[in-house]
């Protein structure tokens, strides 16, 4: 049985990722925004599972709520086995987090790169431990422009969502390379194109072709969520890290995805964001 953080585990992937590892009979610690709708997904994993749910409420759009969340867990815990970095958001326009940084980069990024760093000796303690991304198709896209990383330039909200799950793929590898030895492994995933809440936040002329696709080629939350549940405890993965997973199968990410020097660049520029160094 292993203890399990679960963030964006309100809705969506989250929540039906949660409901598969708690079938499965791990501890489950639920972080989301609402309290209320962390309420009723805790109702809901529990409802054929008796197994421990907890929840915790963090807005990701603040850095000093991801710094109160970690500080939180290593008070209440001294033991986690997996952390699953699951929140992300999309945004027709762009926004500027109370930090000052794009709300996309901020929450899809940014946030999950804080939580990880400060949760990391836990997970080295821990080990054998695991650190799940659940990161996108997407990232194929993506660019890394360190002169505006926050689209001030261009923006657009392909363009936005796929540089988080660059960054997503980018830090996956780094970390990876990183935790080497420790008993710590790190990978990242595209769960499938997942009809979820994630898209609500799309632009009004792109809602009636997503509602198209939503129907045709969209997987259930539950399908995504059972992929992330795959990725975090598959015994058969016990040993595999640094890898990009699309329907449970290790693939070759981006060309830019691989670049360790940019890879390298963007820990540094991470760890000036969120504070980490001066």
């Amino acid at each position: 049985m292993k203890r399990i953080l679960i963030t964006g585990a309100s809705a969506g992937i989250g929540l039906w990722c949660a409901s598969v590892l708690a079938d499965q009979g791990h501890q489950l610690i639920l972080v989301g925004r609402n309290a209320g709708k962390l309420a009723a997904a805790r109702t809901q994993v529990q409802a054929n599972a008796t197994v421990e749910v907890e929840t915790l409420t963090c807005d990701f759009m603040s850095l000093a709520a991801v710094r109160a969340l970690a500080d939180d867990v290593l008070a209440r815990y001294d033991r986690l086995d997996v952390l699953i970095n699951n929140a992300g958001t999309v945004l027709s326009r762009r926004t500027e987090t109370i930090d000052g940084h794009e709300a996309t980069f901020a929450v899809n990024h940014l946030a999950g790169y804080l939580l990880t760093e400060r949760l990391k000796p836990l997970l080295i303690a821990s080990a054998p431990s695991r650190i799940v991304m659940t990161a996108s198709i997407g990232h194929y896209q993506g660019t890394m422009d360190f002169d505006d990383l926050g689209y001030r330039r261009g923006y657009s909200i392909i363009k936005a969502y796929s540089r988080s799950k660059l960054a997503n793929v980018l830090y996956t590898r780094s970390l990876s390379r990183e935790l080497a030895g420790t008993g710590v492994t790190v990978n990242a995933l595209h769960p499938g194109m997942v009809s979820s809440d994630i898209w609500n936040g799309a632009p009004w002329y792109a809602k009636p072709v997503l509602a198209v696709v939503k129907r045709l080629k969209m997987i259930t939350p539950e399908e995504g969520g059972q992929r992330v549940a795959y990725v975090a405890t598959d015994p058969s993965l016990t040993n595999v890290t640094g890898k990009y997973f699309h329907d449970n199968q290790i693939q070759t990410p981006s060309e830019l995805a691989q670049d360790d020097v940019v890879a390298e660049r963007l820990r540094n520029v991470s760890d000036q964001l969120v504070g980490l160094v001066n």
